[in-house]
């Protein structure tokens, strides 16, 4: 069942936290979790370029935090916060609450399997060979320090008149292991011909490394801090 699983949604719980973090009554639940869906859409449309891999929300009684992970934070902030402020009003004016906006930087774009995703999703939209854009993924994936990538396209690849199924793995990827950091990201291609699929699975190293090289970053002082962003 391994190849069949979300490896996000496996690990969920286990290894890794809820990406909506909040309790609600029968009645509300539906109504909130639209309004999560909502505000996700929103976001990662209006900032289709600010490298998105995730965005957390989490609920209190009188306000929505909105965590925006993103790879570069200054599309997002503008000149003196004036885009966050100015994003902070529509998505009030969206759900109807009061929203607190936080962005965090993300350490290493490169080996994060949704931003890889979308890359590979708009060279795919510029009709680039889609070869050719799967075995640069996995060069410069693997060259980022990422332990192993399998990518998989479906759909009408070429321009083929029959759809199918192209897979690339370089590297190992231990997806029923629940200890392994198997990063997960899909999304969809417009083509002329048709949408075309794209998956992606990175293997980032287990949690335990993980664990143990930030412990070990926080002893040293002279590492560059990473950077959070308030409003």
């Amino acid at each position: 069942m391994g190849q069949k699983v979300n490896p996000t949604g496996f690990r969920t719980g286990i290894m890794i936290g809820w990406k909506s973090r909040w309790y609600a009554s029968k009645q509300e639940y539906s109504d909130l979790l639209i309004e999560d869906f909502k505000i996700r859409k929103f976001v990662k449309e209006k900032y289709r370029h600010a490298g998105i891999p995730k965005i957390e929300i989490e609920r209190t009684r009188d306000e929505v935090k909105v965590i925006i992970h993103t790879a570069r934070p200054g599309v997002i902030i503008g000149r003196k916060g004036q885009d966050v402020e100015r994003l902070q009003a529509e998505l009030q004016d969206l759900v109807g609450r009061r929203i607190n906006i936080k962005i965090d930087e993300v350490g290493r774009p490169e080996i994060m399997a949704q931003l890889i995703a979308e890359d590979i999703a708009e060279q795919l939209a510029k009709r680039a060979s889609f070869r050719r854009t799967m075995k640069r993924a996995l060069e410069q994936t693997m060259e980022a320090g990422a332990k192993g990538i399998k990518i998989q396209l479906a759909g009408r690849l070429g321009g083929a008149e029959m759809a199918r199924c192209e897979k690339a793995i370089s590297g190992s990827i231990p997806l029923a292991t629940l200890r392994a950091n198997v990063d997960y990201g899909s999304t969809e291609a417009s083509t002329p011909q048709g949408n075309i699929g794209v998956k992606v699975w990175v293997y980032q190293g287990e949690y335990e490394d993980v664990a143990n090289g930030a412990n070990a970053q926080e002893g040293e002082t002279q590492k560059k801090p990473k950077r959070t962003y308030k409003r």
